[in-house]
């Protein structure tokens, strides 16, 4: 079960690859805004790759929201940003890549297919005030969060 609404949401410092090369994301640094935070399993893989591209398209509605979007996975920063730019996924991507963050958030999914124990796909909305709005973990990692619901508890 993921942390639950209502709780303080775990501050995090992840780092993420950029052009300007490794930059730290910290869930602190939300400028004001609530931040989507979205764990996903593995880059290159179609449904997360279908989850990320649809956001990206769809990432004027966030900002509408007074919200920004950080997705988290266990791969390297390296292997996230090949997965951007190869997609043209315009997301902030953080590493996660010893699982602390997964752990806090409690999403870990055990031995995805065999190949060891990853971020479960998963959902939350955390406030400006650092407390969580929302929070989903979808039955399995090929069903995707309630993007809905997530900007309805953006909204309220």
């Amino acid at each position: 079960m993921p942390i639950a609404v209502g709780s303080t949401a775990p501050d995090f410092s992840l780092k993420s690859k950029t052009a300007d090369g490794l930059v730290d994301v910290k869930l602190s640094d939300n400028g004001g805004k609530s931040t989507v935070v979205l764990f996903f399993p593995l880059a290159f893989t179609g449904v997360c790759t279908q989850e990320f591209c649809d956001v990206t398209a769809g990432l004027s509605a966030y900002d509408d929201l007074n919200a920004r979007v950080i997705g988290i996975s266990v791969d390297s920063p390296f292997a996230q940003e090949a997965w951007a730019n190869a997609n043209k996924i315009s997301i902030t991507l953080a590493s996660d890549l010893n699982k602390e963050t997964t752990k806090a958030y409690d999403v870990v999914f055990p031995m995805l297919a065999g190949v060891g124990d990853t971020s479960a796909r998963a959902a939350f909305v955390v406030g400006a005030d650092g407390f969580v709005k929302y929070a989903e973990q979808t039955p399995a990692p090929t069903d995707l969060p309630n993007f809905d619901a997530i900007k309805a508890a953006l909204a309220s």
